[in-house]
C-alpha cells in the first residue's frame, strides 16, 4: 500500500478505536466506581499518536442508606474472585449470597485477608478500613489494594480490572451506605466525540483528495502513452 494511504489508514483505525472508548464511557456513566478511559492524542500531527489510559480520579459520593453499599475513596480498588481469577473493582454495590459468602453486585466474592468473607447470615456492617462487624466482631477486612503503576491496570468489562503491576499500601477510605458515581465527565466526552469525529471527516477527505490525485496522474499517463 502506498505509504501515504498506510499512514491515513492507521491514524483512520485510532480514531475509530477512540470512538469506542467515547461509547464505553457513556455507556457506564450510571456504573458505580467505573473509571473512565482516554485515549490521548494530538490532533496537530499528521498522524495522531494515541494511547490509552484511565482515569484514576474520585467520582462523586452518593448517598444510598443501604449498608451493604461501600464507596471508595482513593486511590486503590477491592479485589474479588471472578472464576479463579482475582481482579480488582470499585463497584461497591455489595451483597451477601445464599451461602453467607459477601459478593458483589455480580456474584463474584469480595476477598478479604485469607479468601472469600464468610458470614453466618446475619447482618454485617463495613467500617472505613475496610473490618467486616457481625455481632460486634470483626470477623475479616475486605483486601484493598493499592495501585503503584497505573499503566498497568487494564479494564476487562463490566466495572472489572486486571492489574500485574507493583501493589502499593493503601491510605484511602471507605464510606458505608454510600456509592462512588463513575468518574466520566459527559461535557468532556462530547468534545473528544466531535474532536475524533472531525480528525476522522478530515482524513477521509485527505484520502479522497489523495485517491484523486492518483487517478487523475494515472490517466495523463494513459493519454501520453
Amino acid at each position: 500500500m502506498d505509504s501515504t494511504l498506510s499512514g491515513i489508514t492507521r491514524a483512520l483505525s485510532r480514531d475509530v478505536e477512540a470512538l469506542d472508548v467515547v461509547s464505553q464511557n457513556i455507556s457506564n456513566m450510571r456504573t458505580p466506581g467505573y473509571r473512565a478511559e482516554h485515549i490521548t492524542q494530538d490532533f496537530a500531527q499528521r498522524v495522531a499518536q494515541a494511547r490509552l489510559q484511565l482515569d484514576l480520579s474520585d467520582g462523586a459520593i452518593e448517598q444510598t442508606g443501604r449498608q451493604l453499599d461501600v464507596a471508595l475513596q482513593g486511590n486503590g480498588f477491592f479485589m474479588v474472585d471472578a472464576g479463579g481469577q482475582s481482579l480488582l473493582s470499585r463497584d461497591g454495590q455489595l451483597q451477601v449470597d445464599a451461602n453467607g459468602i459477601l459478593t458483589d453486585a455480580a456474584g463474584h466474592p469480595v476477598l478479604g485477608e485469607s479468601g472469600p468473607i464468610q458470614t453466618d447470615g446475619n447482618p454485617i456492617s463495613i467500617r472505613s478500613n475496610g473490618e467486616i462487624v457481625q455481632a460486634g466482631h470483626v470477623i475479616d477486612r475486605i483486601r484493598m489494594v493499592g495501585i503503584g503503576q497505573p499503566e498497568r491496570l487494564q479494564g476487562v468489562g463490566n466495572g472489572l480490572y486486571a492489574y500485574d503491576g507493583e501493589i502499593v499500601d493503601w491510605n484511602g477510605m471507605i464510606h458505608a451506605g454510600a456509592l462512588e458515581a463513575a468518574n466520566v465527565k459527559p461535557g468532556e466526552e462530547m468534545i473528544r466525540l466531535m474532536q475524533v469525529t472531525r480528525h476522522a471527516q478530515t482524513l477521509q477527505h485527505a484520502a479522497q483528495a489523495y485517491d484523486q490525485v492518483l487517478q487523475t496522474g494515472i490517466s495523463q499517463l494513459g493519454k501520453q502513452g
